[in-house]
């Protein structure tokens, strides 16, 4: 999702530049003679490290093992291959995760490693802090210019609509369509619906992973100084409750039944909004309105039914 999202933007902004892509299957990033090979014969300008091992409350919580794992070879493989193949410029992408389960709010970049983290979802913290903290390595000790996104909820098109692993959005868009399209007249949502959450649609972030690459390609003595050791939130600093989420899904996609909640399911983190003040003062802004994104992820959701 959020790779095409990148190459969306970069063909919209930047048409005449030739853009390196490859598939799973094509390049397995877990595989470190591979991705160093291909960095190596490649030698990109820059890099997006979008790829990730990636899943909602069900996924995280199960494959703890597998989200640890894959998430830190992928990272590490690509962030020390760029720095084998003298590539000065990389954006690495975590995730809102990476803060303490009970932060103030919304979440400042200076709250990262300041209490403990969310159970339900700490390997995949655990491995995107660590892909952070590399980043910052690699530039106090040799000078790179790595500099990492901390993107809030995702959504859009090309997304995991699994009923049982995909994150929030994605799993109320999937169960609505399939209550109207069985005549129910209830839809369950996992957990109390008390949880607040701020959702991103994924174009939304690929416009602001661009646009701080060509920010930090032009001036990055300026991103490293008014980011926080790198380290920047991107949101829409917004949030809602699950359950007002859930009823925006609903009036969206006309679904006219009630809503019921399984609390015997995990909630995860009370809330998590971040602060984008950083990102706001040096000149992006999310322009999507969730109602509208929810629209256009329905549609997408439909169009891959059809396929």
């Amino acid at each position: 999702m959020v790779g095409s999202a990148i190459v969306r933007e970069l063909a919209r902004v930047a048409p005449s530049d030739q853009i390196l892509v490859k598939t799973h299957q094509e390049l397995d990033l877990t595989d470190q003679s591979r991705v160093f090979a291909f960095l190596r014969d490649e030698k990109p300008d820059y890099v997006f490290v979008a790829a990730a091992r990636v899943g909602g409350i069900h996924a995280n919580n199960t494959y703890r093992a597998e989200f640890l794992y894959e998430n830190l070879m992928i990272q590490a493989n690509l962030i020390n291959g760029a720095y084998q193949s003298r590539i000065r410029d990389l954006m690495f992408l975590g995730s809102s995760c990476i803060y303490p389960r009970d932060c103030p709010q919304p979440i400042k970049e200076e709250y990262l490693l300041t209490g403990p983290l969310e159970q339900t979802n700490e390997p995949y913290a655990l491995a995107k802090i660590a892909g952070i903290k590399l980043c910052e390595s690699y530039n106090r000790q040799y000078g790179t210019n790595f500099v990492s996104l901390m993107p809030t909820n995702l959504y859009g098109p090309g997304d995991n609509y699994d009923l049982q692993n995909s994150h929030v959005l994605p799993a109320l868009i999937a169960k609505t369509h399939l209550a109207m399209t069985e005549g129910e007249q209830s839809l369950m949502v996992w957990g109390s619906g008390t949880p607040r959450r701020e959702f991103l649609y994924v174009d939304d972030l690929a416009s602001a992973c661009v646009f701080f690459m060509r920010m930090s390609l032009s001036s990055p003595g300026r991103f490293a100084r008014d980011s926080a050791n790198g380290l920047l939130n991107i949101g829409s600093g917004k949030d809602l409750t699950i359950a007002e989420a859930a009823r925006l899904v609903a009036k969206v996609m006309g679904f006219e039944g009630d809503l019921a909640f399984n609390t015997t399911k995990p909630d995860g983190t009370p809330q998590k909004l971040l602060d984008v003040s950083r990102a706001h003062s040096l000149g992006w802004r999310a322009t999507v309105d969730l109602a509208d994104g929810i629209r256009m992820a329905y549609r997408d959701y439909l169009s891959r039914l059809i396929s």
